[in-house]
C-alpha cells in the first residue's frame, strides 16, 4: 500500500488534493482502491490540517491515520519539522512547497506556478509535483479526477497547474 500524508493550513486545499489523488488512482482502470480523509478539529482558516491518501490494489481496510508514509507533501513550508523524517517509510520522500533547498526534502516552488496561473491555493500544483516525483498516478488520471470532482469554471487552470508541476519536476 502507498500512503501519502498531506500537511497544509485550513483553506489551502490539502484535503481536496488528497481526494483528487485517490480519485485519480481509482480511475486508472485497473484494480485500484483508494481512501482519502482529513484530520482536523474545529480549527479555522489558517490552522494546521493533515490529510491522508491510501492507495492499494486490494480493498483498504485500515482506516487509521498514516503512521509511516511513502510521501509527505507539505503545502506550507512552516509546517516542516525534522521529526517528520521519522514518519517516512524506507525510501520515502518529503516534498515541500518552498524555494529553499533542504538537506532532507525535495524543494518545489509551487507558489510560483500558482501565482503564474492565478490560482488562489497551491494544492493541485503540489499534487502535480507528487505525480512527477512518484509516478503513483499519471497526468491523464489526474485530469479525469479534476473533471469529475472540481467545478467546471476551475478545471482548466487546475489541469494546467498539474501539467506545469509535472514538467518542472522532471526537468
Amino acid at each position: 500500500m502507498k500512503e501519502i500524508l498531506w500537511l497544509g493550513r485550513g483553506g489551502q486545499g490539502a484535503f481536496t488534493a488528497a481526494k483528487l489523488l485517490g480519485a485519480a488512482y481509482a480511475a486508472k482502470g485497473e484494480v485500484a482502491y483508494s481512501l482519502a480523509f482529513p484530520s482536523f478539529g474545529p480549527e479555522r482558516r489558517g490552522a494546521p490540517v493533515r490529510a491522508f491518501t491510501k492507495l492499494d490494489s486490494k480493498p483498504i481496510l485500515d482506516r487509521s491515520e498514516t503512521v509511516l508514509a511513502d510521501y509527505i507533501v507539505i503545502l506550507d513550508e512552516t509546517l516542516y519539522a525534522p521529526s517528520l523524517q521519522d514518519g517516512l517509510k524506507q525510501g520515502g520522500k518529503i516534498i515541500v512547497n518552498t524555494k529553499k533547498e533542504g538537506p532532507d526534502w525535495t524543494a518545489f516552488d509551487g507558489d510560483a506556478i500558482a501565482k503564474e496561473l492565478r490560482l488562489p491555493v497551491v494544492n493541485t500544483v503540489m499534487l502535480g509535483a507528487l505525480s512527477g516525483v512518484s509516478d503513483v498516478v499519471g497526468i491523464k488520471d489526474l485530469e479525469a479526477a479534476i473533471d469529475a470532482h472540481l467545478a467546471p469554471r476551475i478545471r482548466e487552470k487546475n489541469r494546467l497547474a498539474i501539467a506545469r508541476a509535472i514538467e518542472e519536476v522532471r526537468r
